[in-house]
């Protein structure tokens, strides 16, 4: 198969909203900001890649990323796919999450096989724990277990005393029924932190994951140090430096990753199997992300993830993106071979903010 020419670059904008409001500890989601290229190559193959741009998971804004993407789209048209690669190489380091959007498309142009299902495989996830409330928690933790979930996420890091009686109210229901990961995504100065990892009863308790801000590595220590529960990193790993720098401080027994941030599938496989020669553990997924997103880091956990995926980021939003809906069933994702992601335009109306096409040096910006 000849080089890949790209014949026609496409940025959509959407606004996609959310069934019920996502509650972080630095604010609360109510819709994903998120950006899909799709690539054109003049021989008919098509590729697509999203961005869903969260500030605080990234540096980057959703504007600023529109006009990144929208950049990058006037700068590739034309190009074979491998001159494609050089424009986007330098964007990983300051807009991850942008160029993200552009590799993963030019590797599904391209077939890459890490998207290549020869059989059907089934990737499970967890399930995320949101409500609050003894009773309301009660009845969602029965019907996430009804719904096989096993490994279950809480979120902490907006008030200490609450979120270690909230901890403990749900170790209390589910009775050792499942494996519990607490995130606190950047919620606690090291004080706070220790305080919490120290209040905390060890039982059924999986992972503590990123008690600190990203770049407080010395906060984070502090609470690695007092704690009776693995810890685990996020938002302070990017690339292949933070994940060396976790295993050399010994930082963390388990390192999550994101393709979002890594800028291709291969750079996220090859990053999952780092994390693993340096003795640590790998967790995939990314929970802000529509489907497109969590069906490639599907796609790369089937081949390199032994643990619950975290790409549910799909079951949070009121439309997908795709025109076939991923499959799940009994807490997992079900891959089949043969899967064409392809946009449900006509759905996706509704939310599409903007669209900029580029074929050579001509280009056609649509605002909704």
């Amino acid at each position: 198969m000849g080089a890949a020419i790209l014949d026609r670059i496409t940025v959509r904008r959407f606004a996609i909203p959310l069934t019920v409001p996502y509650r972080l500890a630095f604010g609360v989601l109510e819709r994903f900001d998120t950006l899909v290229v799709e690539c054109e190559a003049r021989d008919g193959r098509t590729g697509l890649g999203e961005a869903t741009v969260l500030t605080g998971y990234t540096d980057e804004t959703i504007e600023d990323s529109w006009r990144a993407a929208c950049d990058l789209a006037r700068e590739m048209a034309g190009l074979d796919a491998e001159s494609a690669r050089r424009r986007i190489a330098p964007q990983v380091a300051d807009r991850p999450f942008t160029a993200t959007a552009f590799g993963t498309a030019l590797e599904m142009l391209e077939q890459s096989a890490a998207l290549e299902i020869e059989r059907a495989v089934v990737v499970p996830i967890l399930g995320l724990l949101g409500s609050s409330g003894e009773e309301a928690m009660g009845l969602e933790i029965e019907a996430l277990l009804g719904a096989g979930y096993r490994t279950l996420k809480i979120k902490v890091g907006a008030d200490l005393d609450k979120d270690i009686a909230h901890v403990r109210t749900v170790q209390r229901l589910l009775r050792g029924r499942a494996r519990i990961r607490i995130d606190a995504n950047q919620g606690y100065g090291a004080e706070e932190g220790v305080a919490f990892v120290r209040a905390l009863d060890p039982e059924g308790v999986e992972l503590f994951e990123q008690p600190c801000a990203a770049g407080d590595w010395d906060a984070h220590l502090a609470v690695a140090r007092a704690s009776r529960v693995p810890m685990m990193l996020d938002e302070s790993i990017y690339g292949m430096a933070d994940i060396e720098r976790a295993a050399e401080l010994a930082a963390a027994r388990y390192v999550k990753l994101k393709l979002m941030k890594l800028g291709t599938l291969r750079a996220l496989a090859q990053a999952l199997e780092r994390v693993r020669a340096l003795g640590m553990t790998p967790v995939l997924g990314n929970g802000v992300a529509c489907d497109l997103g969590c069906w490639m880091e599907a796609c790369v956990a089937a081949r390199h993830i032994d643990n619950a995926g975290e790409m549910n980021g799909f079951l949070k939003t009121r439309a997908q993106l795709l025109s076939e809906p991923l499959e799940m069933r009994d807490a997992a994702i079900r891959l089949k071979p043969g899967f064409a992601p392809r946009l449900a335009l006509e759905r996706l109306a509704p939310y599409t903010i903007a669209t900029h096409d580029e074929s050579g040096r001509s280009y056609r910006v649509r605002r909704a």
